[in-house]
């Protein structure tokens, strides 16, 4: 029997995990699969072993393994196929699957546009700045980048930055002694759910005090995470059907 597993990455602000399972919730209405689970990757349970195991319990012989994170950083290339190594000796009956992150995609491009307009009409010398949550992974500065620049080509800024919260730079820290905060810049979180990574962006502002930078929303749990998600999980499952785990 068929199962996904969902794995969020938990935050340790409640409505962080409360945002992850409301989505998720809505994501499993879409998706025609018998057993559907939730767990988190830390800060909040259950668990990924935990998760696994209720799979196991309720009848599972394949289990799509479902990472809900938007870049492939450390989370998805080492810390959850970890996990999976560690339950395939565990059950080594049970076949597994594993899927991609949200990754570079034009709805989520637009989702970082509607961010922006919902707090304030850009005017022709706006910029935006992206803050991703960091890693060590050459490869997630480089999709960071990606989205960016195609953020900057489609809807016309003068320029779109990223930045990070830790790991590698530049850092938001940097960023702000730049001396281009004159013209209007709205920050967007790169982030699915508040958490405190938001909270000492806000409050870092609040300490500026510059009336040209706007804080926007993060790209958040919306209509278009969901569809990309969903995506995702179709590929998923495709390739479980045609024999490619």
């Amino acid at each position: 029997m068929q199962a996904i597993l969902y794995i969020a990455h938990g935050s340790r602000v409640k409505a962080g995990v409360e945002q992850a399972v409301t989505f998720l919730q809505g994501v499993q209405q879409e998706i025609y699969t018998p057993i559907q689970e939730i767990c988190f990757l830390e800060l909040a349970t259950p668990t990924i072993a935990e998760g696994i195991a209720t799979c196991v319990y309720k009848g599972a012989t394949t289990i799509a393994i479902m990472p809900i994170l938007l870049l492939a950083a450390q989370h998805a290339k080492h810390d959850i196929p970890n996990e999976i190594a560690k339950a395939q000796k565990q059950y080594p009956y049970i076949k597994f699957t594993y899927g991609a992150p949200l990754g570079v995609h034009e709805l989520l491009i637009d989702t970082l546009q509607t961010r922006v307009i919902e707090k304030q009409q850009p005017d022709q010398h706006a910029r935006v700045l992206l803050i991703g949550r960091g890693s060590s992974d050459p490869v997630v500065k480089r999709d960071l980048a990606k989205i960016a620049a195609r953020l900057q080509t489609k809807y016309n800024y003068k320029a779109v930055d990223t930045c990070f919260l830790y790991g590698m730079g530049p850092t938001f820290e940097e960023w702000l002694q730049q001396e281009h905060h004159q013209q209007q810049v709205f920050i967007v979180p790169y982030l699915l759910f508040t958490g405190i990574l938001r909270q000492s962006i806000a409050k870092r502002l609040q300490e500026v005090d510059n009336q040209n930078i706007i804080l926007c929303e993060s790209l958040g749990y919306d209509n278009n995470v969901k569809k990309v998600l969903v995506e995702r999980i179709d590929e998923l499952l495709h390739f479980k059907e045609e024999g490619v785990s």
